[in-house]
């Protein structure tokens, strides 16, 4: 919330390959500024822009104040990580596809991954679509942390696969492999520092695949 223009690290930004933001750090005027200005750098540089939505509601004037900013996230990222109420917020339909149909409508965006809690994920991508469960063997403890380690494991598994030529086995392996680490989150108190290691994940999709 503190943040400011001149504080934004503009040579980190310019070396990423992605760069990824949410609506968190669009609640206040100042923090809004130094966003977009990253978010700009990021364009010029060509990274990927990486959105989350990451609706908290309490944290807004009006819902309209946050419709407002989410709607300008949408204008400027190539991947789009959306929660199940939050693709409702924004579109007005609970009927998933019909939602990102309408994003993809007003939004050039090139892969939308829209998470549905205990229901798993699904990723929209060109033509292609595709869905996997959550992993129903993981007991959650707590929620915290889900989304971002969910988006985490996404954008690694983009860095390591061209997003200009993905298969529909690539969006289900990406998937499985996001719902993985969510999954194993969950059952931890916290969030940033709990977040699984890679080998970790990998071990628990191994099991699923047996």
């Amino acid at each position: 919330m503190m943040l400011k223009k001149e504080e934004v690290m503009e040579d980190i930004i310019k070396e990423a390959k992605i760069f990824h933001f949410g609506t968190l750090s669009s609640t206040h005027e100042g923090v809004r500024e130094a966003t977009r200005f990253a978010i700009d750098i990021a364009k010029e540089s060509g990274a990927m822009i990486s959105f989350d939505p990451n609706l908290r509601e309490p944290l807004w004037d009006s819902p309209e104040d946050a419709r407002k900013e989410i709607e300008y996230g949408l204008s400027k990222c190539d991947i789009l990580k959306i929660s199940d109420n939050e693709l409702e917020f924004m579109t007005g339909t609970n009927d998933y596809s019909k939602g990102v149909e309408i994003l993809r409508e007003q939004y050039d965006i090139k892969i939308i991954f829209v998470t549905l809690g205990k229901d798993g994920s699904r990723a929209y991508y060109k033509d292609l679509t595709a869905e996997q469960p959550t992993f129903t063997q993981i007991k959650a403890i707590e929620k915290t942390g889900a989304g971002d380690t969910f988006e985490g494991c996404a954008l690694n598994y983009l860095l390591e696969h061209d997003i200009d030529s993905m298969t529909e086995n690539d969006l289900s392996d990406l998937l499985v492999f996001a719902n993985a680490g969510a999954s194993l989150i969950t059952t931890r108190k916290g969030a940033l520092k709990v977040m699984p290691e890679k080998s970790e994940i990998e071990i628990l999709v191994s099991d699923f695949h047996d």
